[in-house]
């Protein structure tokens, strides 16, 4: 039965590091099927979604969904820790619980608890590893909470310089086609002010920023969450926007 069990923490340590790596590391959009961060995002998006759609008031539903992009991954980096810690969790119980506990007896829930403060390496020192392999395993798991405590620390400042990106041309793009932007409006003001070779600088900025937002997009996908910072914007909308500008300049109006 300790054995199962030290399997079934080794497989959750696998499953929990790949998914880290491929959501915060790999930038390249990723096929395979079975992940956790997908299964977590399809679980709790459909509930959420029917939650906003229960509320009346527009600026309030608009506020519930505008908190779930970054909460979302707030909830996933805790999953992620949780799962870690429950896994070593496992090992510690599956070759004995080896750990000093002062004379008491160590258990389950003492294995928990050491888990959980060697991976946030608070080192309390009330509990010590006794044998080799405890010491080892200890360290491993020190040593991973540092390093997705890192990995977290430079994840975030990258995810919010791509939203940054993105959502300045939305800005701009008020003064250009109106709030919310549509493809008429931005045509008729280059118009009414003679100025299609303006039109023209701005269709290549924003191939360049359709470029830069499949990139961003496909190597953080979490940022499909993130809802525009002002009301009438969206990123969706101002891209439609332009592809339908450029649809109307292509058949000739």
């Amino acid at each position: 039965m300790r054995g199962l069990m030290g399997l079934i923490g080794l497989f959750l340590i696998v499953i929990v590091l790949w998914d880290v790596f491929e959501t915060i590391v790999l930038p390249r959009r990723v096929t395979r099927r079975f992940r956790l961060t997908r299964y977590f995002y399809r679980s709790i998006w459909q509930p959420w979604l029917a939650l906003a759609r229960m509320v009346r008031k527009s600026k309030r539903r608009e506020t519930l969904l505008s908190i779930f992009g970054p909460l979302s991954l707030l909830m996933l980096l805790v999953i992620w820790a949780a799962t870690l810690v429950f896994a070593f969790t496992l090992i510690h119980w599956a070759i004995g619980s080896q750990i000093n506990s002062g004379g008491a007896t160590a258990g389950f829930l003492t294995d928990l608890y050491y888990s959980g403060t060697t991976f946030s390496t608070l080192g309390l020192g009330d509990l010590t590893p006794i044998t080799s392999a405890a010491r080892v395993i200890t360290v491993l798991e020190a040593s991973m909470g540092l390093g997705l405590l890192a990995l977290v620390i430079g994840y975030f400042p990258v995810l919010y310089q791509a939203f940054s990106r993105r959502e300045a041309n939305i800005s701009l793009l008020d003064a250009r086609a109106g709030t919310p932007p549509t493809a008429v409006e931005l045509l008729r003001r280059h118009q009414e002010a003679n100025s299609l070779q303006s039109l023209d600088e701005l269709l290549r900025d924003w191939e360049r920023w359709a470029a830069d937002l499949m990139e961003s997009h496909l190597s953080y996908p979490v940022l499909c969450f993130f809802r525009s910072q002002h009301d009438n914007q969206s990123w969706l909308a101002a891209l439609n926007t332009v592809l339908d500008a450029c649809t109307l300049v292509m058949v000739g109006i």
